[in-house]
């Protein structure tokens, strides 16, 4: 808490430092708003399209030309909202754009084509701002702006962090960034980067995880995304949990922009800009290095375990007068951590080591062609490595420094894609896709057995594997109030020739003005990790197997039904009720064995599996959300839910992550200080959070103590339930927007009220004893940041 309140104390003197810099010029300051208007279907630009400032007097306004492009100059620096209009289209607001003097906005925006083809005549929309990007996905499905996660108190700017105060979503207690949708464990959630599948985007992340501590993509290269959280759109599979499909945005192609940051999580810089005055194309670019280990290097800290991360993305967007638009498209991030124990009776005595590495890249060549006014081929070729290695020495009792445990795994990937989106008319659109990925793998680890200096092996191998995804997606506006999307999803992993085919269906149905009704189904299915096909077992006569290379793929049927109701202009109520089916499940090929595949988020098993493991989630979730209007906000979710899964024994039991309810309650509200044309804004925002306590699995304290390390209580598996964990976090943003450059200063805390609610129980071979683990405790996060 000391350490807190001296860092708190510097904030505050750089805070007041930074507010009372010298004034520049009182003039009021302006920012240039411009972008292109398409077609949502066929993205072909939209000639005539009207843009104005919505509130402005006289009104600020343009219209788009022959390419579909508009600009508006001249625009008071703040929060705007944009309407766009275009005859045989629906009207479309763009809420909430907060113009800054330091960089230009350059937006996209598409429009969809109204059905009620009448001259003279524009229709209005019904839709709202809950809506997805995604016109295909019409359930369980929510966009969310670069803004809000970097808005959102505790988010950290990381969106995984964002979307756990979504109805359904829960957060890890202790800090990473894993997230448990509807009762699935997070190893069941897929990423996505400009409609391409990455790897696990995080640092310091395990293997089979899908998250980690820090997110390696920084928000300062993100565009508006979407999260889904159940019955996903055909063109998305190999996930049963959720989805992130993340955009990147492309760089300023008229002038070049930079911005920097420096904070705790961090130090950082962004790049963009065109590649000449004469040619569309852009570039962005951006790096960030640990803060930590800068000030390690500096002696300015001194204490063990360190992380030490660095990371760096680009996108090259560059079109071309008859090929299409070509991108350049990657990230990578490194990360280590080396931690040292000491005995308790001497401070100097070394009793054991930690070592833990990770790397993650990620690079694409991708092509986006027009054929005509009405389709377009999406094609991309891409290549990913991940590699996370974990050392673990100890000290035994004669003297010797022996290896407890050690292990690497490296997952390489090579994918080649393509799809076709067409668009018949204004009532009919398909897209269809395909996509191979060549996988590669080579895993070891071992584990010393009975601290003796022998092992076990636990996985050996090295190889590649296939695997093939294709689907057909159909959407039909059967009237402006009534949507249709169905499909199918194909899978099929070559490793063992295990295949899914997936139907998928939902509607929307807007039945009266500012209500509607949506009803959705899908088969999801997921490959599990590669090391769980290759562990050894251990046959108990001297002898072993891998008895898991013909494991089937995991699935689920999600049923949806969800009601949404515009109360007023910027408040709107969601209410969504769900069931999912689990079956082919792999569960341990032990009759009177309790274990569950489906109740780990990472990592591998060398347990014989089976696929005769089933279950089921269910229940109901609550949204009311004020969007961002008149300086403020306010988002309130709460979810209830029951998570069952069933073991080869037939009893049917609580998942690990049953935790039955859940509820967030978000507010924020900016407000402008001092003299209006000084451009100072102050943002207080706070997220209050309640989470039904996780299951955990109660440690074999006596077999623990002869093995040297934690032995979980045979067919015990997640019988426990932990404390409910309640945590409030905080965040105050001062911005200040000066000629051609934005300053913004900010302080995000976690857990203000340091609760420590025991999330789990483990063994501690210093001690001998089983401790309890705690979440997270009180974290500051601050930063400071300058666009020009």
């Amino acid at each position: 808490m000391k350490g807190f309140k001296r860092i708190l104390k510097t904030s505050l003197l750089v805070f007041f430092f930074i507010m009372n810099i010298a004034a520049y010029s009182s003039n009021v300051q302006t920012q240039t708003i411009r972008g292109q208007i398409v077609d949502q279907d066929s993205k072909t630009p939209l000639i005539g399209a009207n843009v104005i400032i919505l509130n402005t007097d006289p009104i600020i306004g343009s219209s788009t030309d022959a390419n579909g492009y508009f600009r508006l100059e001249q625009v008071h620096v703040g929060r705007i909202n944009l309407k766009v209009t275009c005859m045989g289209y629906e009207d479309k607001t763009v809420p909430n754009i907060l113009v800054g003097s330091g960089k230009e906005i350059v937006l996209e925006i598409e429009l969809s084509e109204s059905l009620i083809q009448l001259e003279d005549v524009v229709v209005t929309a019904n839709g709202h701002k809950a809506e997805a990007l995604n016109e295909m996905a019409v359930v369980s499905a929510k966009a969310f702006t670069v803004e809000e996660t970097q808005r959102y108190a505790g988010s950290l700017s990381d969106p995984a962090r964002m979307v756990s105060g979504y109805a359904g979503v829960t957060g890890d207690a202790q800090g990473n960034n894993d997230i448990v949708v509807r009762g699935n464990s997070s190893k069941g959630i897929l990423w996505k980067l400009d409609g391409m599948d990455i790897p696990n985007p995080n640092h310091f992340s395990d293997e089979g995880a899908t998250g980690g501590p820090i997110n390696a993509l920084n928000s300062a290269m993100l565009n508006n995304s979407d999260f889904f959280s159940g019955a996903f759109a055909p063109e998305y599979g190999n996930a049963y949990s959720g989805v992130f499909d993340m955009k990147l945005r492309n760089g300023n192609n008229e002038k070049r922009e930079y911005s920097a940051s420096i904070g705790i999580l961090g130090t950082d810089v962004t790049l963009e800009g065109p590649f000449s005055k004469n040619y569309l194309g852009s570039y962005l670019i951006n790096y960030r290095y640990s803060s930590l280990d800068i000030l390690d290097k500096l002696n300015l800290v001194h204490y063990y375990g360190v992380p030490k991360y660095q990371d760096a993305s680009f996108k090259f967007n560059l079109p071309t007068k008859k090929l299409g638009t070509f991108q350049l498209i990657g990230f990578g991030g490194l990360s280590n951590i080396y931690q040292e124990d000491f005995a308790e009776e001497n401070e100097d005595s070394l009793t054991r080591t930690a070592d833990f590495g990770a790397h993650v890249a990620f690079a694409a060549i991708k092509h986006i062609y027009p054929i005509n006014d009405r389709t377009f081929i999406t094609s991309y070729v891409s290549t990913s490595s991940t590699e996370n290695s974990t050392d673990y020495k100890k000290y035994d009792d004669i003297g010797s420094w022996y290896t407890a445990y050690y292990d690497l795994f490296k997952n390489t990937s090579i994918r080649i894609s393509t799809s076709m989106n067409t668009k018949i008319n204004a009532k009919h659109r398909l897209k269809m896709g395909i996509t191979y990925s060549d996988l590669g793998y080579n895993m070891f680890a071992k584990q010393d057995v009975l601290n003796t200096g022998s092992y076990t092996t636990e996985v050996d191998t090295d190889g590649r594997a296939g695997l093939v995804q294709g689907y057909l997606n159909w959407k039909y506006r059967i009237a402006d109030e009534l949507t249709l999307v169905s499909g199918l999803h194909y899978i099929q992993f070559l490793l063992n020739n295990s295949n899914s085919i997936e139907p998928r269906f939902g509607v929307d149905w807007n039945f009266a003005p500012k209500q509607s009704l949506c009803l959705g189904f899908g088969i999801h299915s997921k490959v599990e990790s590669i090391a769980t096909y290759f562990a050894t077992v251990d046959n108990g006569d001297g002898t072993y197997t891998t008895p898991n290379k013909d494991l089937e793929l995991s699935k689920s049927a999600h049923y949806v039904l969800g009601y949404s109701n515009q109360i007023s202009k910027n408040v709107n109520l969601k209410v969504e009720a769900y069931y999912q089916q689990l079956f082919n499940l792999a569960v341990e090929n032990d009759i009177n064995s309790t274990f569950v595949l489906n109740n780990i988020r990472s990592g591998y098993t060398n347990k014989e599996l089976i696929n005769k493991g089933k279950g089921y989630n269910y229940g109901v979730e609550l949204t009311l959300e004020r969007f961002y209007s008149n300086n403020y906000y306010f988002l309130i979710t709460s979810s209830l839910y029951e998570s069952k899964l069933t073991a080869l024994d037939g009893i049917s039991r609580n998942s690990r992550f049953n935790g039955n309810y859940a509820g967030n309650i978000l507010i924020g509200k900016e407000f402008r200080i001092g003299n209006p044309s000084k451009n100072r804004t102050i943002g207080l925002n706070t997220k209050f959070t309640l989470i039904g306590g996780q299951r955990y699995t109660p440690i074999d304290l006596a077999a623990s103590i002869i093995e040297g390390s934690g032995v979980e209580s045979e067919n015990q598996y997640y019988a426990k339930k932990a404390d409910d964990v309640f945590s409030m976090n905080m965040g105050i943003t001062y911005r200040r927007n000066r000629k051609k450059t934005t300053h913004e200063f900010k302080i995000d805390i976690q857990n203000v009220t340091n609760n420590k609610a025991m999330v789990y129980e483990y063994y501690d071979d210093m001690s001998k004893n089983i401790e309890k683990a705690y979440q997270l405790a009180l974290l500051p996060n601050i930063s400071y940041t300058i666009q020009f």
